[in-house]
Formats: structure tokens, sequence, C-alpha cells
């Protein structure tokens, strides 16, 4: 399935006031002015808390501590951010007053300030709060799009298309034309509106939301042919969502699908929706939080945000919170079945495998086409070492989605893998094969079939290229690159061998097989003594002390005999 954190639409123009940003607003906090002795704990408490995503003992320890420190602006700050990525936004509003009585030009208190008037239909206010933040900062875009998005509840179209064509003229403009899309269908400029989607449509013709936006419009317009192509086109990808889906239904029935945004509210959490899976996938985590906090403020049904926090929680293991968000989707939600198959995983990350095998059977039985359950309980199946169970799951999946689609290589990938964990080589090889079909040049399936070829002593030659073409599109990654000095190693290009296996080793520095392999190559050119320390290496990384550990005790004590390797 689709990772929600990485199905946004463009957000690159973004790239370089991600990471600023997250700094800029919480910057205060790592220089600290001096605070009470009784307020440092709670502090350091709600620091820790909220790392882990606490967010609600998070909010309880910092705002022990603004009590002490009332005027202390970092202290208020992070009592207000924790509050709002709690979901409590009426009270972090109250908070955000006495901010902007400490700090008038904090931004994201304001930001939060005009949200809060929006949903209120407070539109005045809402640009108020927002009109003085300037557009030379991450948080100052954001909040002119929420005040553009203002401007069109406020029955002002002509001026929220102005204040986004300043925008535009700083160079946001690939951005800022889906949200110009939606303010216009929104406003009730059909032919406006259908001109943006269609621009942005042609540049992420494969993001989903761009494809349901679209496409609802089309069909609004009675276009339901125009509106086929783009979802026909979306499926020859072998690409799948929920609320995709539910469009194509009424498009297939020619009835009208109504409207991607039906508010100005429906918008605006869009807006944070879309930022905030940015700016997750980027790694500022607090401030992601909040920006989807907000979305589902603004929309509290838009299940799509939701699923978007609930991952992030997933992200830092609170496993809980991520689930009672996905318990909280309606049962009739599009949304809901993917929710539930979420929370089955989570149930096996948190160690209760069994069970989530049980659940995830129980949803294949009632849900028989469902490819997403399949695959994940051909994973767990995998992970379990249950490769024939696995190989049955894959190939569920595979009858499901068709199996011909470009983006299907990874199910015969993944099936080719528990085929020759299962010691059925011709099936493993079949698949792995049908993936490079699907998909030529795919790194992972070229290191896994060059490498089970050079470990079986078959095809040689044409491993050797096709794992050089695997390091040549993925040189970063270790096993790669140690797969490729293994088949120099297996060829007697021993020289080769070790460049290769010492640069995998520096990639991968604690990987018990690649040292062991490095140990062997060093051997083989009669460095002995740093063949010895590889394999000691092998041995005190194998945190599991399987069967690297075991053939490398052997060599530790007898050497590597010239008829082994």
């Amino acid at each position: 399935m689709t990772s929600f954190l990485k199905s946004s639409f463009r957000i690159a123009v973004f790239a370089g006031a991600l990471v600023a940003i997250s700094s800029t607003v919480f910057a205060q906090t790592d220089v600290l002015s001096p605070i009470e002795p009784s307020a440092t704990g709670s502090y350091l408490a709600g620091q820790q808390a909220f790392e882990e995503l606490r967010t609600s003992d998070a909010a309880s320890f910092y705002m022990d501590a603004a009590e002490v420190e009332w005027e202390n602006v970092a202290i208020v700050e992070r009592a207000f951010i924790a509050l709002a990525a709690d979901g409590r936004v009426d009270d972090a509003a109250s908070l955000a007053q006495h901010l902007i009585e400490l700090e008038p030009e904090n931004e994201i208190a304001r930001l939060l300030l005009g949200t809060v008037a929006l949903k209120e239909r407070r539109y005045s206010a809402a640009k108020s709060q927002l009109e003085n933040i300037g557009t030379e900062s991450f948080l100052g875009i954001t909040a002119a799009i929420v005040r553009a998005w203002a401007l069109v509840a406020d029955d002002d179209y002509a001026g929220s298309s102005a204040l986004l064509d300043e925008l535009g003229r700083a160079g946001l403009e690939d951005f800022l034309t889906f949200h110009r899309a939606l303010m216009a269908d929104v406003a009730g400029e059909r032919d406006i509106a259908l001109e943006y989607a269609a621009s942005a449509y042609e540049t992420d013709p494969y993001v989903a939301r761009v494809v349901e936006a679209y496409a609802r419009m089309l069909g609004n317009a009675s276009r339901f042919a125009e509106a086929r192509r783009v979802l026909d086109d979306y499926e020859t990808e072998g690409l799948t969502h929920p609320l995709v889906l539910k469009v194509a239904d009424a498009i297939k029935a020619e009835t009208r699908p109504g409207k991607f945004a039906t508010s100005a509210q429906a918008g605006t959490a869009e807006m944070f929706q879309g930022i905030g899976s940015a700016l997750a996938a980027d790694g500022s985590v607090d401030l992601a939080v909040v920006f989807l906090r907000l979305g589902l403020f603004l929309d509290p049904d838009a299940d799509i945000l939701a699923m978007t926090l609930a991952q992030l929680f997933e992200s830092v293991e609170n496993y809980d919170a991520a689930n009672q968000i996905y318990e909280a989707i309606n049962k009739d939600s599009p949304m809901k079945s993917s929710a539930q198959v979420r929370m089955v995983e989570n149930l096996d990350a948190s160690g209760q495998r069994e069970e989530a095998i049980r659940r995830l059977k129980n949803i294949t039985v009632v849900q028989p086409d469902n490819a997403d359950a399949f695959n994940v309980l051909g994973n767990l199946y995998r992970i379990d070492e249950r490769y024939i169970d696995a190989v049955e799951a894959y190939t569920r999946v595979i009858e499901i989605v068709g199996g011909e689609h470009p983006r299907d290589w990874r199910y015969y990938y993944v099936r080719g893998m528990s085929y020759e964990r299962a010691d059925k080589w011709p099936e493993a090889e079949a698949d792995f094969l049908k993936a490079l079909e699907l998909n030529p040049g795919q790194p992972q399936v070229l290191n896994y079939l060059g490498y089970s070829w050079v470990d079986k002593g078959l095809n040689l030659d044409r491993a050797l290229g096709m794992i050089r073409e695997a390091v040549q599109r993925n040189p970063g990654d270790g096993y790669t690159v140690d797969s490729l000095g293994w088949v120099y190693y297996k060829l007697g290009r021993l020289e080769e061998a070790v460049e290769t296996l010492e640069q995998a080793v520096r990639l991968l520095p604690n990987d018990p097989e690649i040292n062991d392999h490095l140990g062997d190559a060093y051997w083989k050119v009669g460095r002995y003594l740093e063949a010895r320390f590889q394999w000691t290496i092998a041995i005190d990384v194998d945190e599991e002390g399987g069967k690297v550990t075991e053939r490398a005790t052997v060599k530790l004590a007898n050497g590597l005999d010239s008829t082994d390797g």
C-alpha cells in the first residue's frame, strides 16, 4: 500500500525550509533562560515525553513548568505546542493569546489563532491574525495560504487569487496549483478549477490526492469519459487508493461524485495534510503533528489526515496512540479497511505476532479481495520463516492485483524470496525474472538474483553484470556492494574482492555476514591477522549467534582451507 506520508502533492519547493523552520520554531527551547528548580524537572520530563510523542504527558509536564515560569517565552511556547500536538486546540488557543502577549510576532501562535477563527467562521478575525505575518518564512507562507482560504470563505475569491499570485511570484506556483484548483472549486469557479486541476494532474498524474480531486471535478462537470481515463491511467500503473476507488465507483455509474473539498475549512485541512506529510517525511515531527492536528480540527472527518497522524505515532513506536486513531475511524469510511490492517501491523510490532496473524486471516475471510491484508499477512509469515504460507499469501495478492503492472514487481520479488528460503529455487528464479521483466533494472531484484546465482555457482558472468548494475543504481547500499565483492571472490578476482568488501564494511560495519566475507577475502590474499580480526568482529556482531558465528568460529580455530569459500 502506498505510504500516506509520501502521497502528498508537490512541495519540494519547501525542501530547504523544512528543517530550518523546525529549528527556528523551537530554537528558544535549546537555550533557556534560567528557570526555577521546581520547573526544571517538569520541563525535562515534558521534553522526553514529546520526543516519544506522548503528547498528553508532554502537555501536562510543560504546563506544570509554565505555571511556575509564566513569563518564560520558551517554556510557554513548548506548552502551547504540546497542547496543539495533543489535539487540544482550544486549550492551545488560550495559551497562544498569552504567548502573543509575551511575543507579539510569534508566528505559530498567530497561525493557530487564525486557524481557530477560520474554523469558527470568524473570517475577519482570521485575516487579521494572519495578515501581518511576512511570507519570508515557512510559517508565513503557510499562514498566507490559510488567509487565502479565509478570503474564499468570505466570498472574496478575487482577493484570494491575488494573494496566491504574490506567493506564486516567489517561486511557489507549482505547489500552489493544486490549492488554486480547490479554492476555485469551493468558490464555484468550476472552469478555473478544472484548468488548475488539469495542470496539477499533468505534473503529478500518479498522486492519489491529485487524481481524486481531478476526477471529482471532471465527474461533477459530467465529463465522465475524461474522468475514466484519469482513473484508468492510475490503475494501469498498478496503483490503488481507497478514496480513488470510491470516486471510480461514482464515475463508472456516471453519477457526480461531489466536491473534493466541500468548504474552506476542508480545503485548509487538505493544505495542512500535505505540508504536514512533507514535514514528517523531512523529520520535522514536532511541527508535522501540530499541522495534522490543525487539519483534523478543521475537518474531523478527514480520515486521510487521521491515517497520516497515526503513522507519525508509529514512527516513534507509540503504537497504542496510533491504534486509538485507527480505531476511531468510522466503520463506513473507505479508509477503515486500511486502518484495520495498520492496527494489526502495530499489534505485531508490539510483540503479538500470532494474534496479528489470526486477525489478518479473519480480515481476509471477510474481505477476500483485500490485497493489502494478504500482502501484510505474507510479510508476517515470511518474517516468521513460514515460507510456504507466505508464498500462498503473496500468490493471492498477485491474483487480486493482476500481476502485470510495472509496480507489481514487488510481489514477485517477495514471493521469490519466500520460494528461495523454502528451497524451491526454480520457482524463486522464475519470480525474480518476472519481477525484472516488469521493472528492468530494479536494484533489489538484480542484487538478490545475482547473489543467489553466485551462491549457487550459476551464471556467474551474468550475475556479475547484474550486481554491477545494482551497485551503480544504489551505490550506498552495503548489501549490494557486499554482493559485488562476493561475486569477485567467487570468480577468483581477489584484489577486487578485498577492495569492494572493504567498501561494504565501511557502509555496514556491524553486519556479521559482510565482516565474514571480508575475512575470507583477506585470508585468500594472505592477510591472515586481518582475516582473523574480521571473523572475530563477525562473531561479536552476530547477535543471534547463528550460521555466521558457526562458520567464523571454525575459521578462527583452523583458518580457511584453500578448498573452502
